[in-house]
């Protein structure tokens, strides 16, 4: 069983490695270790797993498999005669809390953990030396010293935005939207990044009311433009009232209602607020001073700088959303298997030429209706890099498979060129399935498939991807 029943135990126990924090990245680094047979404790305060399986990336997705479910139905009399459809949360809400989550206990994780070697213990872990780990666990302080060094992965939580009475109010963050027995009669969304966006659709086809809010000057920053025009296009035609450019300035909460105000001055009343305003990691807690590790307090760092084998720091690596290159689940593990080759390469188990980080080509997803999938640079990224961009461009409907599929087709695909190289440096899918579309431009960045091999390739027809090759047509005609 894991150790946080355990009493105090000697100080300074000797171990090889020390993971603080079981995100997907933080265990899959620890049971590599121990599977390969080190001396592996990991520690985790919060679920081993993390976020994803528990308050992310799973029960979102089955929210909005749901969701899409009842858009397919309500679609239905444009496509095949005549559907009523009646939302209910209610089985979703028990799928989550029964299959997803085991509502929300970590058990089985433990186990796995423990099943491959390591031990655990459950606490919150910070450096109190050079491969020196200190735990305050509900029995009182641990500590480990590690022989060959510690892993970091203590993941993130939520911004809370300074906004005036916002932090003495009942709002939600994703964890408390994953949690509802029953969609919300009116929900107001402060954010609108990929979480703020997926929650908000997949609230209101349940039925409520919803509106977003985005300081920013549109939805999905960190997309194409286009990508953003194309998600508040189909929220408008869903009946969500989407806000960009303002801020908020005031949160208040008479017990049955929120009331936030606006910096225009306008009020805006919702029965839930979700805040889905970012995540961040408190650097300073994880005592990264005392292994020489900037902290963020007099610099203002917020990630944890590590080269390309994830070393922070003699004897310190770190992997996941902590170090700054995407807080995806997928980004996570990656990075955890090049830490594991490495941490066995200073352990004396390894020939130290592992894998070293490749940023090129990240993809990353969001599960929007239509759905955005994107890899590599954006087209106002390669310019601001200072490449000679061309870019090609199709919409969807324009595609056999496109205009087969009917309602609901909207989307897009569009390359971004590295003129001089030959190669692709970025695209985005958009539309239906446009996440797995994706995978084929993944690999071109990847790979850095010249562009002239990829107009050779032959498209199965009709299919979505076989946009890829009219973009690829547009791009040869300089689309840019």
């Amino acid at each position: 069983m894991a150790e946080q029943d355990a009493g105090r135990a000697p100080a300074d126990e000797q171990v090889d490695v020390v993971v603080v924090g079981l995100g997907p990245g933080g265990e899959d680094v620890a049971a590599r270790l121990a599977r390969a047979g080190l001396a592996v404790v990991g520690v985790e305060a919060n679920l081993v797993g993390g976020e994803c399986p528990y308050y992310g990336c799973i029960p979102t997705k089955m929210m909005i498999r749901a969701a899409n479910a009842l858009a397919e139905a309500r679609r239905v009399d444009d496509l095949a005669g005549s559907a009523e459809v009646h939302p209910d949360l209610a089985p979703v809400a028990r799928r989550i809390r029964d299959e997803a989550t085991t509502d929300w206990d970590d058990a089985a994780a433990v186990e796995r953990l423990e099943s491959a070697g390591g031990r655990f213990v459950r606490g919150w872990g910070r450096l109190v030396g050079p491969r020196e780990v200190a735990v305050a666990t509900a029995g009182g302080e641990r500590r480990f010293r590690a022989r060959t060094g510690v892993v970091l992965n203590p993941g993130t939580a939520p911004v809370v935005p300074p906004v005036d009475g916002l932090a003495d109010t009942p709002f939600w963050t994703n964890r408390e939207a994953v949690k509802a027995e029953e969609a919300p009669r009116s929900l107001t969304v402060l954010g609108g990044g990929a979480i703020g966006c997926e929650l908000a659709q997949a609230f209101a086809r349940f039925g409520s009311a919803v509106r977003v809010v985005e300081a920013g000057p549109r939805l999905l920053p960190a997309d194409e433009p286009e990508a953003a025009a194309l998600v508040a296009e189909r929220f408008a035609a869903e009946g969500i009232d989407v806000r960009t450019g303002v801020r908020a300035s005031q949160v208040r909460h008479d017990g049955e209602e929120f009331a936030l105000r606006l910096e225009d001055g306008t009020v805006l009343a919702s029965s839930h607020l979700l805040v889905a305003t970012g995540r961040r990691t408190d650097l300073p807690a994880l005592g990264l001073a005392a292994a020489g590790i900037d902290d963020g307090t007099d610099s203002g760092a917020r990630t944890i700088a590590v080269d390309d084998r994830m070393r922070a720091a003699d004897g310190v690596w770190a992997v996941g959303d902590v170090t700054g290159h995407g807080a995806f689940t997928h980004m996570s593990v990656y990075q955890a298997r090049i830490a594991a080759a490495d941490v066995l390469a200073a352990h004396g188990a390894g020939d130290g030429d592992g894998e070293r980080a490749d940023y090129r080509a990240v993809p990353h997803v969001t599960f929007t209706d239509p759905e955005i999938g994107a890899v590599g640079l954006t087209e106002a990224a390669a310019r601001e890099a200072g490449l000679t961009v061309r870019t090609g461009s199709v919409p969807v409907p324009s595609s056999t498979r496109g205009w087969i599929h009917g309602v609901g087709n909207e989307g897009f695909v569009k390359l971004v060129a590295d003129a001089d190289a030959g190669v692709l440096v970025g695209a985005t899918s958009a539309g239906p399935h446009g996440g797995e579309v994706l995978a084929m431009l993944t690999l071109a960045v990847h790979a850095r498939v010249p562009v002239d091999r990829l107009r050779q390739m032959v498209y199965a027809y009709p299919t979505f991807h076989r946009a890829v090759e009219a973009a690829l047509d547009d791009l040869q005609g300089d689309g840019s």
